[in-house]
């Protein structure tokens, strides 16, 4: 019944002629003062923990993106983890350059709660990125791996330009070994990466600042997203619902007060995922003996070749490790013999001088034969989504074909 929008957003909703309703607007920079004016406060109404708060759209990497519904409860408890793991000082500056409808917008109003101040960037930009960290004197922000990618591959980033930063939260994506190395010896930033999703309202797993210091001895650390949170359950459950054992992948569930209450409007979809009162993330993982948490693939990202589970996300691995490739995404393509075959998109550096024989005989040294990518695709960018991750199913429709 009431929009707050931008006037040029406006404009996109006239195309929208078929709707009941016409919205009370207000635009933020026009009658916004004029609005407030006009309107006295109200209490509000009587609001309960399971009433819905969001309706925040996943970001569509593995299909159609789908509304998920939190509750009240369900955000305080997000907030709650991401304290507890990340914790706020009031004097803290904290840099969000993700859309405000992206699930990492939880964190901006953590800053709030806290006192402390937020920096908002309409889309991220390592340029304006630097500038930020040098000049307001940024101390934390939230990137996603491509996004730090691009800050350390900027040709005017000197390592100096992150003094004053305190701590990089990072996750949404695999984040390649080498960038995290760059960042541990050649920075003081704290790093934290977390594992969660739109349907938990934030994150369940964290690898905090002390684990990342801990890996300079137990570089194995490096791998795992993290701890489960006390406040969260997770387990690892095999095609049948039965848990696996330590190191055995198998589906991630989760039961915690964070869960979202549904998908709108598509109960279909609710009920597969809240299926047993876990939440069914569709990741596949494992925990160790000690519980940290290690992500193989997306679900819908296995790649299945002759009856063969493959994950994407390990030959992507094994394709950054290569001083060639500057960054991959790994698909799978139809193949009539064995179902699926294994295609790798790659970006080189642009001194580099290799060919696809010289890459397969590298992914040879660190895969299995059938997990070798038998096509090859070479790009100068890859397309990403809103959240700043590949676009998998986009590069999957492009390439379906051959």
């Amino acid at each position: 019944s009431l929009l707050f929008a931008e006037p040029e957003l406006l404009l996109e909703l006239e195309s929208y002629s078929n709707r009941q309703h016409e919205p009370e607007t207000v635009t933020l920079d026009d009658n916004y003062e004029e609005w407030l004016e006009l309107n006295e406060r109200k209490e509000p109404p009587d609001i309960t923990a399971q009433d819905i708060a969001w309706i925040l759209f996943t970001s569509g990497s593995t299909g159609r993106p789908k509304g998920a519904l939190l509750s009240h409860g369900a955000f305080l408890a997000g907030l709650n983890s991401a304290a507890v793991a990340r914790p706020v000082l009031p004097s803290d500056k904290y840099l969000y350059p993700f859309p405000l409808f992206h699930v990492a917008a939880h964190n901006v109003l953590l800053q709030h709660r806290e006192g402390a101040c937020v920096v908002l960037m309409r889309s991220f930009d390592a340029t304006e990125t630097l500038e930020a960290c040098r000049n307001p004197g940024i101390t934390t922000m939230s990137l996603a791996p491509t996004m730090i990618g691009m800050l350390l591959d900027h040709p005017r980033f000197q390592p100096r330009d992150l003094n004053q930063v305190r701590t990089i939260g990072y996750g949404a994506s695999a984040m390649p070994e080498s960038l995290l190395r760059q960042l541990l010896t050649q920075t003081d930033v704290g790093l934290c990466q977390s594992y969660g999703m739109t349907e938990l309202c934030g994150s369940v797993a964290f690898l905090t600042v002390e684990d990342h210091k801990a890996a300079a001895e137990r570089p194995g650390l490096l791998k795992s997203v993290g701890m489960p949170l006390p406040t969260a359950e997770v387990s690892i459950v095999n095609e049948c619902g039965e848990p696996c054992r330590a190191n055995e992948p198998g589906e991630i569930i989760v039961r915690a007060a964070q869960c979202m209450s549904g998908y709108w409007r598509d109960s279909k979809a609710s009920e597969d995922a809240l299926r047993g009162g876990w939440l069914h993330t569709g990741d596949i993982g494992y925990l160790d003996a000690e519980g940290y948490l290690y992500i193989v693939d997306r679900k819908k990202d296995m790649i299945i070749s002759g009856g063969e589970n493959i994950a994407s996300r390990e030959v992507e691995e094994a394709l950054r490790a290569h001083s060639a490739v500057k960054d991959c995404a790994v698909i799978g393509v139809a193949d009539p013999r064995w179902g699926e075959t294994v295609c790798a998109v790659v970006i080189l550096y642009p001194d580099a001088n290799i060919d696809s024989e010289a890459l397969s005989r590298h992914c040879r040294e660190l895969l299995a034969g059938y997990k070798t990518p038998r096509h090859w695709q070479y790009a100068d960018t890859l397309p990403l989504n809103a959240s700043g991750k590949i676009d998998k199913p986009r590069l999957r429709e492009q390439f379906s074909q051959g």
